[in-house]
This record gives structure tokens, sequence and C-alpha cells, in this order.
């Protein structure tokens, strides 16, 4: 008996899965999950990411079962698979999302286009996000990403398995060599996406504006989905068209709540249009966006100050103690994060790629569309973003006054008193040793003098910049993947804007 084949990838739920529905409706449904090997000994993978998956997968499972079914788990590279799942029992159809992952996951497709064509096998595949593959202007962008938000959820009420469904628990080991597990990430898996948005939506997005950019407020104030979006326990669809039901329904007199959920639609848009840069270019994970910025960090990439960085070594507390965070945790908040790559690029001089492939280990939310473009904008190789450079001392200041936020992650820092928290090199012998905290020991000294550095930093990105090829080469990156919202309004203040809300999604 042929049946419909039901890819699952980065999309880990039954509710409004557009690949699932449609099998569904077209034959007996089988559906696999391939754990590939090559995939996971990539650069930007971490033993989270295996094992958050592993909980959604689960959560899945149990989904399916309640339809008479399962979630199959097979090992080896996808060719491989598909080519004895047909030797096997022969299917009809192909199903799956798009998926705009990383370098691997791009080419990986191809082989699995071509092998389809080779066994006349139809290969379906739906969109996932507001993404638009083969787009070739962003001029109808806006009105398509509105058009599949709004569409109807894609709601299963029966499914026909091709075999009936095992109710074992998944066996899923991880391969031995992946590392990086932070004991207080956030679980896999659909229930606790649920309740996560739920929570969001009905009560912690109060304090959404205003929140975001606080490290000490943001767990609480983000809505903390992220992970559940970069591994589909959730679709985009449904975040919208819920976040949209409860603004409905808030009171008059709500005027906080509808404004954080208002920002938090506008978040969830910028989501999407950061995956579609991805998507239209995929070197971009890669190379530089604008090539007339090749050569300006690649050539003095200084390995030691990358390990300070990676180590909380770096001597500047607010930058190490985001690390920290990262390290127990999975997650920081966007503007951390933006401080981090910004302290990277400038002061530090690394170049973008090594940094961006250790901070997707680090982040279990990894999402290689926003990444890899954030990675660049905050880099300064975009080459039509303002130059955004972080200083991790005003930040401190402005974000963390009272220094709750490095004590907790850097526990030496303690007793250090306020005076010298944020700048502990400047401390006197006699503070150091009242403080207990010993210059070079418990806290490194900083390697670089930060404001000679970030001089010299922007003298020579904007040297570069301002180089005739340069200046050439951004009209054709502007209309390839600028936004097309308020491109009419040409004036200084309202290109700040512009620039200023691409910084802003927090989830």
């Amino acid at each position: 008996m042929s049946y419909q084949l039901v890819w699952f990838k980065r999309d880990l739920r039954s509710k409004d899965h557009m690949a699932l529905s449609e099998a569904s409706t077209q034959g007996p449904v089988r559906c696999i999950y391939i754990v590939e090997p090559q995939l996971w000994q990539q650069p930007d993978v971490a033993l989270q990411h295996f094992e958050f998956i592993k909980e959604s997968l689960e959560d899945l499972n149990t989904d399916l079962g309640g339809f008479g079914g399962c979630i199959e788990i097979h090992y080896g590279e996808v060719i491989e698979v598909l080519s004895k799942i047909m030797q096997e029992a022969p299917f009809a159809k192909l199903h799956s999302h798009e998926e705009t992952g990383n370098a691997f996951t791009y080419t990986r497709d191809q082989k699995v286009a071509i092998w389809c064509k080779l066994h006349q096998v139809v290969w379906q595949e739906y969109q996932q996000f507001g993404v638009i593959r083969g787009l070739k202007n962003r001029n109808q962008w806006d009105l398509a990403w509105e058009k599949l938000m709004s569409a109807p959820i894609q709601t299963i009420t029966d499914i026909k398995f091709w075999q009936k469904g095992s109710r074992a628990q998944l066996v899923m080991p991880a391969p031995e060599h992946l590392q990086h597990n932070p004991p207080q990430r956030q679980r896999g898996g659909r229930v606790l996406a649920v309740s996560t948005l739920n929570s969001f939506l009905n009560a912690r997005s109060i304090g959404y504006r205003g929140g975001i950019s606080s490290p000490l407020l943001a767990p609480d104030a983000c809505s903390r989905i992220s992970p559940y979006l970069s591994f589909g326990c959730l679709s985009m669809r449904e975040v919208v068209q819920q976040t949209r039901s409860v603004m409905r329904q808030l009171p008059p007199q709500a005027v906080r709540h509808r404004a954080g959920l208002t920002a938090y639609i506008s978040r969830l848009h910028w989501h999407c249009h950061f995956i579609q840069k991805l998507e239209s270019e995929p070197e971009i994970e890669w190379q530089n966006m604008h090539r007339g910025y090749d050569g300006l960090r690649e050539n003095d990439f200084n390995e030691q100050l990358f390990e300070d960085l990676k180590n909380a070594r770096t001597g500047w507390p607010m930058v190490d103690a985001c690390v920290m965070m990262l390290k127990q945790t999975g997650w920081l908040n966007f503007r951390m994060r933006a401080m981090l790559v910004s302290v990277a690029a400038y002061p530090l001089w690394l170049h973008w790629r090594p940094v961006g492939e250790w901070l997707a280990t680090q982040f279990l939310d990894y999402e290689p569309g926003i990444h890899w473009s954030q990675l660049q904008m905050q880099s300064g190789t975009t080459g039509i973003n303002t130059t955004r450079v972080y200083n991790p001392i005003k930040q401190a200041q402005d974000h963390d006054p009272k220094g709750y936020f490095v004590r907790k992650w850097l526990p030496p820092m303690r007793k250090v008193p306020d005076s010298w928290l944020f700048e502990p090199w400047l401390m006197t012998e006699q503070v150091q040793i009242n403080s207990g905290v010993k210059l070079g020991v418990e806290m490194p000294a900083p390697k670089v003098d930060l404001k000679l550095s970030l001089i010299e930093s922007k003298q020579r990105l904007h040297a570069r910049r301002q180089k005739p090829l340069v200046k050439a080469g951004k009209s054709a990156i502007v209309i390839k993947h600028a936004s097309r919202k308020n491109q009419e309004k040409n004036t200084k203040k309202n290109t700040k804007t512009v620039n200023k809300n691409q910084l802003g999604f927090d989830f």
C-alpha cells in the first residue's frame, strides 16, 4: 500500500502543520525525523539543540499517538534514509516544510530534490514562516506576509497512518561529540511552548516595552518563545493570530498591555523579514553581504582575544556576565546579544564568522536567517545599516545601574563597591584586598584599551565605507534586502527610525 511520507525538520508540531495536514488528505501517512550525522558535525550546533529537539519530538510523538500513529526516528544521511525507505516500502509523495537553514541543509535539500526527480517522487514543500522562496523583489513582501498570517490555522481532525504507531518512548541518543547543554536552559516541546506563550500574552507582555532591553527584566518581559519558533513547536501564524485575539479582548484602559503586544507583533514581522535575507542570499552565512568589506577583519583575527571572550575573561564585567548567563541558560536578551557582537567586532576587532559560529552554539534559539543577518549588521558589513557600537561600560550603567546582573553572574564581584563594579581595573590595591578580588586573578584586566580601540575600529570601518566602490555597491543591497516599509520617507529622522527598528526583535 502506497502512502504519503512526511519529513519533519525544524517544524516539530502537529497543529498548523501544512505538510502533515495536506498529506493526511491524500492518503495514509508516515511521519519521520532523520538524525543526520553530518548535520550534527557542523560548527553551529550544540548538545542543547539536540536535547531540545528530542524533547520536542517526544511531545509530537504523544500528539500523533492520539491519532493512532507515531514519529519514526531514523539515523543516517537523508538520501540514504529515503532510499532505504523507498526500497522497503515505496511512498507516493514526500511532504515537508521549506527550511531556511545553514549551508549544510541548503546543500542537502538540493540533493534531496535531485533524488526525488531521479526516483520520480513528487516533493511538496510548504511555507514555514512568512518567507518566500524564489522572491524576485521585496515590493509585495509585506502584503504576502499578512496574507499568510491571516489565513486559517490548519487543524487536523483525523489522520490515517500507514501502520499503527508505537507507544514506546523515543530512543534517540545524542552524538557523543556534542557539547554545551546549559543546566538552566528552556526545555522543548509543544506543551511548554503553549504554556510559555499564554503566560506572555495574558500577563508578562505588560512589561514588554521597557523591559526587553534590561538583562534583569528581559527574562520575564520577553515572550521566551524564540526556541519554540526556531524548532517549530509553534507556528508563526498561530502566534500572530493568538496575539491579535488577546489584543481584541483587552479593555480600553489596558494601555500598557496593548502597547506591549503591538510592539511584539512588529517583532514577529521582523523575524520573517530577516530570515528572508538568508533565503534570498544564502551566501551571507559565510561571506560579507557587501563584498566591499572583504578583508576588513579577516587578516587581523586575534585568537587569544576570542578565547578571552568565550571564557568570560574580557575584563569588562557586563560582557563577561552576559557570557556566563549564556553558558548557564542558553539565552540572552537582544540588546545584550548586540553588545556582545559589537564588543567582538569593534574593540576586539574579531571577524563575525567565527564569533557567529560560537554564538550559534550558545543560543538555544539559534535561527540561521536571523543570526547571520544580525551578526553582519552589528559588525558593519551589510553596507546599508548605521554603525552600532556598544560601549560595555555605558551599557552596564544604563541597564544594570545597581550591579544586580553583574553580581549575579560574576560571584567574585559581589563584594566590589558600586564605584568600581563596572571598571574594576581602576581599583586600588587596598580596595582589591577589601573586596577579595585581585585584578588578573579573580577578575582579569582588559587586554585592550576600550576608548582607544573603539576610536581606531570606527575609523577603520568608516575609512572603508568612504571608498567609491563601497559606496557604489550599496544600492544593489538596498534593493535586494532592505524593508519596503516607509521607503517613501527620505528624511534623516525617518531613516534613523527604520534602522533603529531593525534592532528591535526580542522574543
